[in-house]
């Protein structure tokens, strides 16, 4: 009785914890956004493609792994399959030991939020595929750059942080 307390306490503060993280996480990325936002140009909204296979289908702007922005919470779990840690909100993959996703939903059930990590940059798309060319490079040796398109409602942001293991993150987020 007393291991089963134990194991479901360690089960909610780690549940706990990532969804902080995913909320900091979304929330530094919104404020990098806005803070960026007013330099972009035409030129920057350009769509997602796949620059290393030609003749390959385009993915849908705001897609990973066939899952994209407004499929429903069933649809995406059928797609990626069973979550590491799963709630109504939110799901996370981890799909190896340099990769990992987020995938949050709305009170509808639909995909608002796809974010995913790539420990290293190893398995990454190169960000002139994601957010067009020109991140912008800060002292600390990050790069950042995000892009709005509106027609599609979507913004899109490229992060890799600095040191000697960076992590990409680049996140789709459904526009309200």
């Amino acid at each position: 009785m007393i291991q089963h307390s134990i194991t479901q306490d360690k089960g909610n503060l780690l549940s706990h914890v990532l969804r902080v993280l995913f909320l900091v996480i979304c929330g530094l990325l919104v404020f990098f956004w806005a803070t960026n936002s007013n330099g972009q140009t035409q030129k920057s909204k350009t769509k997602v493609v796949n620059a290393h296979a030609e003749g390959a289908q385009q993915p849908r702007l705001g897609e990973y792994r066939g899952v994209y922005l407004g499929m429903t919470t069933e649809t995406a779990r059928a797609t990626l399959g069973e979550p590491t840690l799963k709630r109504d909100d939110q799901d996370f993959y981890v799909f190896s030991d340099k990769e990992s996703a987020q995938i949050a939903y709305n009170e509808l059930h639909k995909v608002v939020t796809i974010s995913v990590d790539y420990l290293g940059g190893l398995g990454a798309p190169d960000y002139k595929t994601v957010v067009g060319a020109d991140l912008e490079l800060r002292p600390d040796g990050s790069m950042y750059k995000s892009v709005m398109h509106e027609r599609e409602r979507i913004w899109i942001s490229y992060n890799k942080s600095a040191g000697a293991l960076p992590i990409v993150t680049i996140t789709f987020q459904q526009l309200k």
